[in-house]
């Protein structure tokens, strides 16, 4: 498994438009077969600081989406929202495959039904 985070600092003038702006990117990447998930959040400390968490099943299908057109289109489009040079931190590990539970918070006792 690939799994990359990468924080975005966005100009003030696009903070609130931002997830329309990477709709079509974050829609387009989450439909490619080889992607886990893609997950945009917004800081709570910083308002221009949004943080994408993104997973691809191996290295095919992480060199698929950078290739890929809609990829190629974001390199186009969205540097031109951003303060600067997204930041990202990035593993690749054949021997993962998806989330783990969190043993050190595990929840024992739960009224709520697992999902």
């Amino acid at each position: 498994m690939i799994s990359i985070t990468a924080k975005f600092r966005v100009k003030a003038a696009h903070i609130e438009d931002w997830p329309n702006i990477t709709k079509a990117f974050t829609e387009a990447t989450r439909a490619e077969p080889g992607c886990l998930w893609f997950e945009w959040s917004q800081s709570r400390d910083d308002a221009a600081e949004f943080v994408l968490v993104e997973a691809f099943v191996d290295t095919e299908a992480g060199a698929a989406h950078v290739s890929s057109d809609h990829f190629k289109r974001a390199q186009q489009e969205l540097p031109g929202h951003l303060v600067e040079t997204p930041r990202i931190v990035h593993f690749n590990d054949p021997e993962i495959s998806g989330w783990s539970p969190l043993g050190e918070l595990a929840v024992v006792n739960s009224d709520e039904p697992e999902q």
